[in-house]
């Protein structure tokens, strides 16, 4: 039966949304293509044309997708391939709603670290940047330097909420982190090199104790790695 009231609820959107995304990876709808008007979207679907919308909105916001006044929804780029190899496309909506919460949880964290951090702090998080870094120029993905550097972060709040959240998350952090380090490797340089400044520029604004330039350079850093995900290849 379709969602005919209510609230839009975010399973159904997220099965727009993957359906959507898969017809674009898999080259169905290639790069230019009309997408199907929303009615035969919902018809599909079996959901109402608000579930469609707001799945559509998404794609628009992932820069996937663009509209044309009076023309409908087209294709703007089709990520990479190897999507599929390394998230299931049925999870691909909760990447983005880890990613979405980070940049909030993060952020604030970065702000704090900036704040608060004692020269301890800041000295493991120079270490755990020293180790990203290294992994960056051996070509090598560091899932595991990533995550301790965000940790570090959030040691250096001295605010123990903040580590035994980013623990709790640990799973899904990793997920959209190998997912976009394995899409780094296989593609260019620039790609990686972004990274990496976007981690310096984090430490650097902590270092100087500047709360608000850290902030918005880790909410950046989050949402640019969001967008990475979904960079065409």
């Amino acid at each position: 039966m379709k969602d005919v009231g209510g609230p839009v609820t975010g399973k159904l959107s997220d099965r727009v949304y993957e359906y959507v995304l898969g017809q674009i990876i898999a080259g169905t709808l290639p790069v230019n293509a009309r997408l199907p008007p929303e009615t035969r979207l919902a018809d599909l679907l079996d959901v109402s044309r608000p579930v469609v919308r707001e799945a559509l909105m998404r794609l628009r916001e992932d820069g996937l997708i663009a509209s044309r006044q009076g023309a409908g929804s087209f294709v703007l780029r089709r990520p990479a391939q190897e999507v599929y190899n390394y998230a299931p496309l049925g999870s691909i909506a909760d990447i983005q709603r880890c990613f979405i919460f980070r940049i909030a949880l993060e952020g604030e964290a970065a702000g704090l670290a900036a704040r608060d951090h004692d020269t301890e702090g800041l000295e493991r998080l120079r270490t755990a940047l020293a180790a990203l870094h290294a992994m960056i120029e051996q070509n090598r993905l560091g899932v595991e330097e990533d995550i301790a550097f965000h940790r570090a972060v959030a040691e250096a709040t001295g605010n123990h909420f903040f580590v035994t959240t980013l623990s709790a998350l640990q799973r899904q952090i990793a997920t959209g982190i190998n997912l976009n380090r394995n899409l780094s490797v296989i593609q260019p340089r620039e790609r990686r090199e972004a990274g990496r400044r976007e981690h310096q520029a984090v430490y650097d604004a902590i270092a100087a104790r500047d709360e608000a330039g850290a902030r918005q350079a880790m909410r950046t850093h989050i949402e640019n790695a969001r967008r990475r995900v979904f960079d065409g290849g």
